[in-house]
């Protein structure tokens, strides 16, 4: 769900001194047509824990690139209930969690 209301990460394409930012599959594949010819590289982060700092500013923090999007929560006790379930110190009842939805595709992403 998380995925659905944020986006994936912006990829980040490079050909020699020319970067690019793409926050959608749109705009890389606009950019990599543009590119085509001369070669290029296109590098996908799986998370912000992956950039370094000028890419996480770059990608992440400029308002010329970012992407805010609002996000309403409709229950917060039970947001509440699951954040600290999902990234809190008691391993055991994550577990329990994953081992309780795994077979339900709805909740890979939480």
């Amino acid at each position: 769900r998380l995925a659905e209301i944020v986006g994936a990460p912006p990829f980040t394409l490079v050909l020699g001194k020319k970067r690019a930012i793409a926050m959608r599959f749109e705009a890389l594949r606009d950019f990599a047509l543009e590119l085509a010819k001369e070669g290029m590289q296109v590098s996908r982060f799986k998370g912000l824990g992956e950039m370094n700092a000028d890419e996480l500013r770059e990608t992440t923090m400029d308002p010329a690139n970012r992407m805010l999007i609002r996000v309403d929560v409709e229950d917060e006790s039970a947001a509440d209930r699951i954040f600290s379930t999902l990234m809190g110190d008691q391993v055991e009842p994550r577990r329990d969690f994953i081992v309780a939805n795994a077979k339900d595709v709805r909740f890979l992403d939480v």
